[in-house]
């Protein structure tokens, strides 16, 4: 398997994917393209990669029975291999472009401008648990300004 090929198409169909999320007018069809073209299609493929590295038909890590994810030498044997590294990628690229589809449609929900969603978008395909923090903070605190929870 060309996993060099695959970890480069899962990495330009993601970045694609967050440019439009930022640049273009968030129409549903759009959205829609994203979440269950990009996101499922991106799931999909890691679906298939996982199964394949953990029964060893794509790379021999699986075939041991040494990678597992009930320990961190499992884990590692995972991730021992060009399939178990792709495969890990592609479970961050979708996850992250994921959590940053709901940020956008929960931010444009709540009349956040776009200008303030880029950085925190930005920080969501950077480093995912760090934008959807600064994300939560953000509408935690616009909320309690304008009195809507207590």
């Amino acid at each position: 398997m060309n996993w060099d090929a695959i970890f480069g198409a899962a990495n330009m169909v993601a970045l694609i994917a967050w440019v439009a999320l930022v640049f273009l007018p968030r129409w549903p069809a759009l959205l829609s393209a994203l979440l269950y073209l990009i996101v499922g299609g991106l799931s999909l493929t890691y679906a298939f990669g996982l199964i394949g590295i953990m029964t060893g038909t794509f790379d021999a890590v699986g075939g041991d029975g040494s990678a597992n994810f009930s320990s961190i030498e499992g884990v590692r044997a995972v991730f021992a291999s060009d399939g178990g590294i792709t495969v890990g990628w592609i479970h961050y690229l979708a996850f992250d472009l994921f959590v940053g589809i709901w940020i956008a449609r929960d931010a444009d929900a709540k009349d956040f401008s776009r200008f303030l969603q880029a950085p925190i978008l930005f920080f969501t395909l950077m480093a995912g648990p760090l934008g959807l923090f600064l994300w939560l903070v953000i509408r935690e605190g616009r909320a309690r300004a304008q009195g809507r929870w207590s």
